[in-house]
């Protein structure tokens, strides 16, 4: 841990080595998260069992078949990808930015990505997206008859819980700005701010947010959130259905995965294997979970293995580095 206490030595280190230690684990364990997940991703409880009969541990146990063989082992999905869009934006502007967002989500589309969720497909193919990105993304909720609710943005936003972390007007404001780029659907802000509040709180104070505060977060977007949070507290995780087929791409079923984490998970190691192992859109379930847990405990409670198992942790950790830097330049201007 010493090595990151020189970010911004000349700023008197403005962050201190506890919050250090909960954004390099919100970052690396979005990253773990989505990573592991894969193993797991689109079966149901009946295949995880049969082809992790002892339960999913380790990057080296994922099964290469045809939807998972198009991975390097250890590598993330377009969950993390669209997650340092998000920073990378941050970084060249300084501050949150739709526009820039949109720019960089836009590039990354026309790169090479391995993954897409529908929404975002559509809503990057919208003509003038990169202009009008709330337009675009409004008009691509409205053809969908105000259904589409996907879990698209849920999965990127964790990284919004650190910027600005100390004012939490401004990590709301931020959170729903990037959400609708691609997301306009009220539950996918909702779930969004719900989630990054959560980051906010435990690096600003290590406070936890209570039920009653997350449900009046979610009340400002929409009442059904409500009812997701409640089930997210029940020690019985089976009980959300997390590989039911019908659901598991829909925005508030990875929140309540995400809270199940939050509110129930002694350890982020054992937090992140009872998610992957309940199948369902496990990447996107665990992404967000083990952001949530990373700040909770911290990198340094996240095992070895699954740090030095990610295929590009050298580029995370370089992102990691200039990200703390500019949070750590931001809170010293607001503090001196």
């Amino acid at each position: 841990m010493k090595d990151f206490l020189c970010y911004g030595t000349e700023l008197n280190n403005m962050l201190t080595e506890n919050q250090i230690d909960k954004i390099r684990g919100t970052i690396y364990g979005q990253a773990i998260g989505d990573a592991l997940g894969l193993g797991t991703e689109f079966m149901d409880k009946k295949q995880v069992q049969k082809h992790y009969p002892f339960g999913l541990k380790e990057f080296s146990e994922i099964i290469q078949d045809s939807h998972r063989k198009r991975w390097i082992v250890g590598d993330w999905t377009d969950d993390t990808d669209q997650a340092l869009c998000i920073i990378d934006s941050i970084l060249i502007d300084g501050k949150v930015n739709e526009l820039s967002f949109a720019d960089q989500l836009y590039k990354w589309f026309n790169g090479t990505p391995l993954g897409i969720g529908k929404t975002v497909l559509q809503v990057l193919q919208t003509p003038q997206f990169r202009k009008y990105p709330h337009k675009a993304s409004e008009f691509v909720w409205k053809l969908s008859k105000y259904k589409t609710a996907s879990n698209g943005a849920l999965m990127r936003t964790s990284v919004l819980g650190l910027w600005e972390f100390w004012d939490k007007e401004k990590v709301k404001m931020n959170t729903e700005q990037i959400c609708k780029v691609t997301h306009y659907d009220p539950r996918c802000v909702g779930s969004c701010v719900i989630t990054t509040s959560i980051i906010s709180n435990l690096l600003l104070s290590d406070r936890r947010l209570t039920k009653e505060e997350l449900i009046s977060i979610g009340s400002e977007y929409d009442n059904t959130i409500a009812e997701y949070i409640n089930a997210s507290i029940e020690n019985n995780l089976e009980n959300l259905k997390l590989d039911e087929k019908e659901t598991i791409g829909f925005t508030l079923k990875a929140l309540s995965a995400g809270l199940w984490t939050y509110f129930n998970s002694v350890s982020f190691e054992e937090g992140l294997l009872k998610i992957i192992n309940e199948g369902g859109d496990a990447d996107t379930n665990a992404a967000i979970a083990c952001s949530i847990l990373g700040t909770k405990y911290g990198y340094n409670s996240i095992p070895l293995k699954y740090i030095d198992g990610l295929y590009y942790k050298d580029e995370l950790e370089e992102k990691t580095k200039k990200y703390i830097n500019a949070i750590n330049i931001s809170y010293a201007n607001i503090t001196n």
